[in-house]
């Protein structure tokens, strides 16, 4: 149950991540749930561990953290798309 929680979250950041910065995630559901993983290690890093806790995120280094990764992600895409 803990793994299939700590995967909602993670998609809801990614998800919340990707409609603050006003950019698509690629790969729908899993891109959101990546992205929110991916994005809760890396704004721990940055950030420390502050905030609500939810199943092992800290809400808002996360969000930090996942818009960082659909920033960087959507920018790549766009410059791929650019070159092919």
């Amino acid at each position: 149950m803990g793994l299939l929680l700590y995967l909602i979250i993670g998609g809801i950041i990614g998800w919340f991540a990707g409609l603050v910065a006003g950019k698509d995630m690629p790969g729908g559901l899993v891109g959101n749930v990546i992205a929110g993983i991916i994005g809760a290690w890396i704004g721990s890093r940055l950030l420390g561990n502050w905030g609500p806790k939810l199943a092992d995120f800290y809400i808002v280094p996360a969000i930090v953290g996942a818009l960082i990764i659909v920033i960087v992600v959507s920018f790549v895409m766009k410059s791929m798309r650019r070159r092919y």
